[in-house]
């Protein structure tokens, strides 16, 4: 029998590091780091400024290329991906949340959602469909039409993360997604977050400092000296 996709883990960084010159000194920021993220599982990324969150974040996205190792999607290796194709499998299979929701000012919530498919090539009809049920499954099934500017922090951050996903990406990647919010809107946007990350199979990696958002993650892994770490 043939292997699927799920055979494989959805995100493996594979022996990852990099480093920066910083005049005549060289910043070793990962070294030789391993990380293996699985459909429908959520990790939480917990570490001081510094560590290399950022930087692990931006490789995991194809946004940055490491200095060594490989960043591998459902067993498919980037290595040797040139730019074009890096582009093509980040809107393809890896969806962006950040801590602030970069959305667009002058379009609905639904027109925000509608966006990225049809830029992905799917028509409008289909793509509104789609949209509409995604926000609704994350509570906003009465704010379609509500510009940014008419809806509360929290809400914006829904439409951000229904945007993220609306391609049907295989990872999920945010970083501190809650970080802007008050505790109790952080835990509403944090539970829609993992409902939708365990409904659609994806694999999420979350950079977070809340401790008790990260405590309610499948797996929590920190950065020391360059590695990825497993924490209890």
């Amino acid at each position: 029998m043939m292997s699927g996709a799920d055979d494989y883990p959805a995100l493996w960084l594979n022996d990852i590091s990099r480093s920066y010159a910083q005049g005549e000194t060289r910043l070793d920021i990962l070294d030789s780091a391993e990380l293996a993220l699985w459909p429908g599982q959520s990790v939480a990324l917990v570490a001081p400024s510094g560590a290399g969150k950022s930087t692990l974040l931006h490789i995991a996205g194809l946004l940055e290329k490491p200095d060594a190792g490989d960043v591998l999607i459902a067993g498919a290796s980037t290595r040797n991906m040139d730019d074009g194709a890096r582009a093509s499998a980040r809107r393809a299979d890896i969806g962006f949340v950040y801590q602030f929701h970069h959305l667009l000012p002058e379009f609905t919530a639904l027109e925000n959602v509608v966006l990225p498919q049809m830029i992905a090539g799917l028509k409008r009809g289909e793509a509104t469909r789609r949209a509409s049920e995604l926000l609704t499954y994350l509570g906003l099934g009465l704010r379609l039409q509500h510009r940014p500017a008419e809806l509360s922090g929290g809400e914006q951050q829904r439409v951000a993360i229904a945007r993220s996903v609306a391609n049907g990406p295989r990872i999920l990647l945010a970083d501190e997604p809650t970080g802007n919010l008050d505790p109790r809107t952080a835990d509403q946007v944090f539970g829609a977050l993992t409902q939708l990350v365990r409904a659609s199979n994806l694999a999420a990696l979350i950079v977070t400092h809340n401790v008790e958002i990260a405590g309610r993650m499948d797996r929590r892994v920190t950065l020391r000296e360059g590695k990825v770490v497993e924490l209890e």
